[in-house]
């Protein structure tokens, strides 16, 4: 078996925003500030879907059957890098998460007016999520820090 010596190309999606809603948001395990310390926050967003309890992360199926929190953020093609290879869709896909662009609404930190945007979404696989507890809140951050774990 040959080992590849180079990395597959990575190709951006062309979504200038992402949407995250788990350990990627502010004050998360992996807060997206870590991986690009000047990413512009631009607000929050309900994403139209439903939490499963992945262990110390969570999974958003969008089946459009809640409205899940999720912090708004600009989208470089070197962040969407780093995202993807946090979320294993690159350089190897393990199959966990998918990336979807969908519509949303933004609502801006300087309390202007919400608008339609589209947004990257990490979406996780129905495979992860088979036999996961589901989460009956809409904001995980706050869920997680209400755990004994």
């Amino acid at each position: 078996m040959t080992i590849p010596t180079e990395l597959p190309p990575h190709i951006p999606c062309g979504c200038p925003l992402v949407a995250v809603y788990g350990t990627l948001r502010r004050g998360g395990s992996n807060d997206i500030r870590r991986w690009q310390s000047d990413v512009r926050w631009l607000g929050h967003c309900r994403l139209p879907g439903q939490l499963y309890d992945l262990g110390h992360y969570p999974g958003l199926i969008l089946d459009g059957s809640c409205k899940v929190l999720a912090e708004v953020y600009e989208l470089t093609p070197r962040l969407e890098r780093e995202l993807d290879r946090v979320e294993e869709v690159w350089p190897v896909d393990i199959g966990e998460y998918a990336k979807r662009i969908i519509d949303v609404e933004l609502l801006p930190l300087d309390g202007g007016d919400p608008r339609p945007v589209q947004v990257l979404v990490y979406e996780a696989q129905p495979a992860g999520v088979h036999e996961r507890a589901l989460i009956d809140d809409d904001d995980w951050l706050g869920w997680w820090t209400r755990q004994e774990r």
